[in-house]
């Protein structure tokens, strides 16, 4: 097995496919004993990205650091994102920066440091810890980690990655999976404190930003709410550098934790409009009850806004309810382009993430506030059992929503290095033409309301109305006109362009396929934005299928194998193990075969057995009695409760007889009887009064073995007490209390 070489250098990875996929970087080569010794783990995984075969169709795979800056700044932090575009996905990745030039056989070789965003999607390489890979080998679209630029004098740093995708990998030393930035030169009088990413085009964009949700019950049907499914009103904002809404690994403002936990947007927005000029456009929609409805029809809710130079920034969010703080949305999402010119469309799967603010595991958890608070976190199909995206296999969640961020307009000069395309031409002419008004600035106007039905009811021309109301004038010396608009028209059935005209909205893009390896099929949506005017029913397609590819060599290699053998038995009898199954190549004559021969996944067994726990025992108490025959007990407390068919709690009070001293006939004790025989045993001695004994404590346990306790305390001792009086003090009397099993 090519395997075996390595197994005694391993990382410790939290899964058999962890090993197996970082160990797939080291069967492309095979290092000689000198150069194993000299260079270790890390100078093999490099070794590895340099001579890996490449496979066409590698672009779509991209490492991409935020803003795509040529040069950095020293000392200075990036984000750092590794994405596969639809339909593709990646198990696993390396990604190492690596000083130009160097080949990473000594610690000064790398350049700058990682840190880990997401614990649960990415970590440090045990065996190379300079490198950054994945925590749990899963299905990904998407990783991002930050980068701190090293210090000044560094010179250029390469930014490399691997992918692995079952057993193809990609590596490059140029292209989408390799970045090479520059330090960049001082100049004189600079300050080293700007942001490390300034954005550099000019004038204004502006924006519409749809949101398609897509949970349902038909795509996520483990526990799903029936009655209450909604989406909360989406908020957000565009925004500067210094403004943060919300980030992972950051904790939620009281804003976040409203929205998160009540789906209430008015905090929100409130620290939104607080920040002044750092924001240019507050973002809203509408709530959507119930979640998700056939686009045919319900249009999906969209707000637009603007961006510039200084607000480029786009950010929002949306709680999914009912659900402890679970919400979607995108973060700092960068609207800005490195070619000074503004993102064209920007489509994203959204994946729901916790606000850190409720402990709740299942949609519809009773409230339990997390104190302290913790961190904003992606969820994980391996977070909880009762969790209703949990996967035995830790796949991947399926988006709950998809998000499509398009350019409508730009406004001012422009100053962008990439000449604009014949489609970004029209869309500015058209929304100029749409926008064509001479409405002063000083009034403000509702949206127009839509138009009319026709005035003529035959192929005579009529006219269609729309209105508008004047919400404000700013200035009363300005006159505001056009609060009605009108255009030509002819009644239902005499123009082939007003007749069952349906207005819809663009395609969305294709959905992933939905096979791995081979032809499958995918799918893609459209909305209805206007229904015809003449009531007539809307006949156009709202989806289209169509075949699709990936991998298309999958099925071609030649190899001849045997069917797959059953699952192993789960590696433990209880709890969580693994599991594998293998087949035979039954014609290693025809070639290299690359089919995985052995495949291990994860199992659960029923959970463990815990036992009971009890504490030591306590001290034997005193005797019950100060004269004659009495007892004394010792108690433990439980510690763990048995669980899981676990062995039951043991006994937890203990008695046993005492005797102090033989009781005198005749006293005044024995006249009085047991029950205050101890009192007055007391008060009689010479020189002490006592008070008398108090009421009993309840009981330390409602059942399986409490104890309970009562005090006499010393009311008077007189000067002259005998030397000899020994039990003049306060007392304490203890007895069992119920002893039956819980």
């Amino acid at each position: 097995s090519y395997l075996s070489p390595w197994n005694k250098e391993l990382p410790t990875t939290p899964s058999i496919m962890g090993i197996y996929l970082n160990l797939l970087l080291l069967q492309y080569f095979e290092p000689t004993d000198k150069q194993a010794k000299s260079d270790g783990y890390c100078g093999r995984i490099l070794r590895a990205q340099t001579q890996g075969t490449r496979r066409d169709g590698y672009n779509e795979f991209r490492l991409r650091v935020e803003g795509d800056p040529e040069n950095f700044q020293p000392a200075s932090t990036y984000r750092v994102t590794l994405h596969a575009s639809s339909p593709s996905y990646f198990r696993g990745f390396t990604l190492i920066a690596l000083k130009e030039g160097k080949e990473g056989t000594t610690d000064d070789h790398y350049a700058g440091k990682f840190q880990i965003i997401d614990e649960e999607d990415t970590q440090f390489m045990t065996n190379c810890p300079p490198a950054v890979t994945e925590s749990t080998p899963r299905r990904r679209t998407r990783i991002q980690v930050f980068w701190t630029a090293p210090s000044s004098g560094s010179g250029c740093v390469i930014l490399k990655a691997s992918i692995v995708q079952k057993r193809i990998i990609y590596f490059q030393d140029e292209g989408s999976l390799t970045v090479r930035l520059c330090e960049k030169e001082a100049v004189f009088g600079e300050t080293t404190e700007k942001p490390p990413l300034e954005c550099c085009a000019c004038g204004t964009a502006k924006y519409r930003v749809t949101f398609f949700g897509n949970w349902s019950e038909k795509i996520h049907p483990k526990d799903y709410p029936r009655r209450a499914n909604h989406w909360s009103a989406l908020i957000g904002a565009s925004h500067s550098r210094s403004y943060v809404l919300w980030e992972y690994r950051g904790f939620a403002s009281e804003g976040v934790k409203q929205v998160a936990e009540l789906g209430s947007p008015v905090k929100m927005e409130e620290e939104i409009r607080q920040k002044g000029d750092e924001v240019l456009t507050v973002i809203k929609t509408k709530a959507q009850w119930p979640a998700w409805q056939p686009l045919n029809v319900r249009a999906a809710p969209s707000a637009e806004f603007s961006v510039d130079r200084t607000r480029h920034l786009m950010s929002f969010l949306s709680m999914l309810g009912p659900s402890p703080d679970w919400n979607v949305g995108l973060s700092a999402e960068d609207l800005c382009t490195k070619e000074c010119g503004w993102v064209q469309r920007l489509d994203q799967d959204l994946i729901p993430w916790d606000a850190g603010t409720d402990s709740g595991v299942t949609y519809e958890s009773p409230n339990k506030p997390t104190i302290p608070q913790e961190r904003i976190r992606s969820l994980t199909s391996l977070d909880h059992p009762q969790s209703p995206f949990y996967d035995t296999e830790g796949g991947p969640i399926t988006a709950l929503a998809r998000v499509v961020v398009e350019r409508i307009a730009r406004k001012g000069e422009q100053c962008n290095i990439v000449p604009d395309t014949v489609d970004d031409i029209v869309a500015d002419i058209g929304q100029e033409e749409k926008e064509e008004d001479d409405t002063p600035e000083t009034c403000i106007y509702s949206n127009w309301s839509p138009w009319s039905a026709c005035s003529s009811a035959s192929c005579d021309k009529g006219r269609r109305m729309r209105q508008r109301m004047l919400k404000a004038q700013l200035d009363l010396s300005v006159p505001c006109p056009h609060t009605q608009d009108f255009k030509p028209c002819m009644g239902p059935g005499c123009s082939e362009e007003d007749v069952s005209t349906c207005m819809m909205s663009e395609w969305i893009s294709w959905s992933p396929c939905s096979e791995s390896c081979g032809m499958g099929m995918r799918y893609r949506e459209r909305y209805i934005k206007q229904f015809p005017e003449d009531g007539s029913i809307c006949s156009l397609n709202t989806e289209e299928t169509e075949k699709c590819v990936v991998n298309d060599d999958c099925y071609t290699i030649l190899c001849m194998l045997s069917p797959w053998s059953d699952w192993s038995v789960c590696s433990v009898t209880c709890g969580k193990g693994v599991r594998a199954r293998q087949r035979m190549l039954k014609s290693p004559d025809l070639g290299e075969c690359t089919e995985e021969l052995e495949q291990v996944e994860r199992c659960m067994q029923p959970e463990c057995p815990m036992d009971c726990m009890v504490s030591e025992w306590t001290e034997w108490s005193e005797c019950n009695k100060s004269c004659g025959k009495g007892h004394t007990i010792r108690t433990r407390m439980v510690k763990l409760e048995p669980q899981f068919g676990g062995e039951p709690c043991s006994e937890t009070v203990q008695r046993k007889k005492c005797k102090i001293r033989k009781c005198k006939r005749g006293s005044r004790e024995k006249r009085r009887g047991k029950q205050q025989g101890r009192d007055a045993a007391v008060e009689e001695q010479p020189g002490c009064k006592m008070k008398p004994w108090s009421s009993w404590t309840d009981c330390s346990k409602y059942c399986g073995g409490g104890i309970q306790e009562r005090l006499m305390a010393v009311k008077k001792r007189a000067k002259s007490a005998p030397a000899q009086v020994t039990s003049c003090k306060d007392r304490k009397e203890i007895r069992a209390c119920n002893v039956q099993p819980c």
